[in-house]
């Protein structure tokens, strides 16, 4: 179940992040301005920017799935600057999500989850799945999203959504 919830939506949702930084090309292109306008883009003053959204939902995604399971997760020095940077990220946190498996999540549940900032508190692996990993990810996204949607580029609640396996 934890490999469905996390794994199975970290990699959509940041699937669906590539996504909206392509309209964003798209989009400065056609209006001809250099899409690091977007890049730079907050919503508001004390809130980080689009990049910094960016990677915190990857490292949001790569370490919800690398604490539940009890790995090493790769590191990522927070430099990029450019839309392809940030596309390579995504890309290279989705491959590390693939190569989590179900029997991965084992005994996760119950696993005593924790990090630096609580301060020696933990939460269970499914409180933390549900209570802070899953979240953070999507309040990461959302925020992206909704820089993007702030400027100008035109996504809406399916791109948000992504594709769904509908029967």
């Amino acid at each position: 179940m934890l490999y469905d919830i996390t794994v199975t939506q970290y990699s959509k949702m940041l699937g669906n992040l590539s996504q909206f930084l392509s309209k964003a090309a798209e989009y400065a292109e056609s209006k001809k301005f250099n899409v690091e306008v977007l890049l730079n883009s907050r919503l508001a003053p004390d809130q980080f920017n689009l990049i910094r959204q960016v990677q915190i939902a990857c490292d949001s995604a790569k370490f919800g799935a690398s604490r539940l399971c009890g790995k090493e997760a790769p590191s990522h020095p927070d430099t990029e600057t450019t839309l392809a940077e940030l596309q390579a990220r995504i890309k290279t946190v989705q491959d590390y999500l693939a190569t989590f498996k179900p029997e991965d999540f084992e005994g996760a549940e119950e696993r005593h989850v924790s990090q630096p900032r609580w301060e020696g508190k933990y939460l269970t692996g499914l409180e933390f799945a549900i209570q802070h990993s899953l979240p953070n990810v999507y309040f990461h996204i959302t925020t992206a999203y909704s820089i993007l949607r702030n400027n100008g580029v035109d996504l809406g609640k399916k791109d948000f959504l992504g594709n769904m396996p509908l029967k």
